[in-house]
């Protein structure tokens, strides 16, 4: 059986295309304006306007410009709200994204390292191999590896480490250091498959690895300091207050004052590789070695979304994952599942499960948000108000409406206080998690 395809189907290709309702104003249409202006829904406007029952008041959006820190900026941002509401700090205060970032790039080189030589005695072309080579290192993250960046290293506010032309365009650090990790990869390979080189020689060469990388990331976002003093005015009575000589550990133990323990990630899959109450991680995936390991706890929706609201109800906002450019419209602030009909426009069926969705490529998560609200009808949520970290120039002054179908289908990973978690579910994320492979959807990088 040939699958080639021939004349005779173009012919008959074209002739159900000139007889098809409307193809060429269709065509015009589409050709002028783009495909995305042509399917918009108008009225995915009117049913997603930005009014909450429940509506935290968090301050100024962030921007994280072009970078891939959206986890970290969502992760601080979670805290910064706490720390605002606390101290009676300015809408416009932020901790130091650039400062995680130094550290974050300088651990993940060191967890690239461990993995090479972990997988040293492999061959180029297996499956692991090739995974880790394909990108050593970039700029995304999950929750669990920013509470192993603090646990160690600490936070800063943002005049202690401001941004760096560099942690706000990431693209040539990030070319230039991935260069440098393969080149390594070719040497620390060598050293252990070709050469046989003892423990104490390889960990010598990752050292001497390990200082150059410094080196190049001080060059590229400046220098963390050790100490720095703290200073701010009030935002209600303008009152001066300066802290001085803190050290980043100090700074987070004092201002933030958390259990990074109590926060623990909550994730959506519903593929049937994954049950339901039960925890996960992900092998490779990390950036501290020995610092806190990937964990999740795998949940129904109706519980996954149940705990936000809990949480939100408190007061307390919600670090969040999803697949943020499916059906979303940048520029109006909408994540809804009506913002475009493509299968109108085109008169196919695009319909796949979350699952499906997952299982097949065409969906995952890439971004990391807050949930800073939710509309409750009958107790019931309708919709929710989403903190971005793109600037205050779209959607609502970098405010977003997600609708509840949408969060259905395109959200992923929740980060929850445990103590809003019931005896059962704690069991659960006590149980000793699966292993997933490396390449598994829930492994990729906010």
């Amino acid at each position: 059986m040939s699958f080639s395809i021939n004349q005779e189907d173009i012919a008959n290709f074209h002739k159900d295309y000139r007889n098809h309702p409307n193809s060429k104003v269709l065509e015009n249409t589409v050709t002028k304006n783009g495909v995305r202006n042509a399917s918009f829904n108008w009225h995915s406007i009117a049913d997603n306007t930005p009014h909450f029952s429940i509506d935290l008041k968090t301050g100024d959006v962030s921007d994280q410009k072009q970078s891939g820190r959206c986890w970290m900026f969502a992760a601080l941002n979670t805290m910064r709200h706490d720390m605002q509401k606390k101290f009676n700090l300015p809408d416009n205060f932020e901790l130091s994204q650039a400062y995680q970032f130094f550290w974050d790039k300088f651990e993940k080189s060191n967890y690239f390292y461990q993995n090479v030589i972990k997988t040293a005695k492999k061959a180029t072309d297996s499956r692991k191999v090739s995974w880790l080579m394909n990108e050593p290192q970039n700029d995304g993250g999950q929750w669990d590896m920013l509470c192993a960046l603090i646990s160690k290293y600490g936070v800063m506010p943002k005049s202690a480490m401001p941004e760096s032309f560099n942690s706000s365009n990431s693209r040539g650090i990030d070319e230039v250091l991935n260069n440098k990790l393969r080149h390594d990869a070719v040497i620390l390979r060598k050293m252990i498959k070709e050469d046989h080189a003892n423990e104490e020689a390889i960990n010598d060469q990752r050292r001497k690895m390990l200082n150059e990388n410094y080196r190049i990331l001080a060059y590229t976002f400046g220098e963390p300091v050790s100490h720095f003093d703290f200073e701010y005015q009030t935002k209600k009575d303008n009152e001066f207050h300066r802290d001085a000589n803190l050290t980043p550990q100090k700074f987070f133990e004092k201002y933030v004052g958390w259990n990074l323990d109590d926060y623990i990630s909550i994730i959506q899959a519903p593929t049937a590789d994954k049950k339901y109450h039960q925890t996960y991680t992900i092998d490779m995936l990390g950036n501290v070695v020995g610092g806190r390991a990937i964990k999740h706890l795998n949940l129904p929706m109706d519980e996954f979304k149940q705990l936000a609201i809990e949480q939100l109800k408190n007061g307390e906002s919600v670090w969040f994952g999803s697949d943020v450019i499916k059906y979303s419209e940048t520029k109006l602030g909408i994540m809804a599942l009506n913002t475009y009909d493509y299968d109108k426009l085109f008169d196919i069926d695009l319909e796949m499960t979350k699952a499906e969705a997952l299982d097949y490529g065409e969906s995952m998560m890439d971004h990391a948000m807050v949930i800073t609200g939710v509309d409750l009808v009958d107790g019931k949520p309708t919709k929710w108000k989403v903190e971005n970290s793109w600037g205050n120039k779209v959607g609502h002054k970098g405010y977003f409406v997600m609708s509840d179908a949408w969060m259905d289908k395109y959200c992923y990973q929740v980060v929850i206080n445990r103590k809003y978690l019931s005896n059962d579910l704690k069991r659960d994320y006590a149980k000793s998690p699966v292993v997933l492979k490396p390449w598994d959807p829930m492994g990729t990088l906010a």
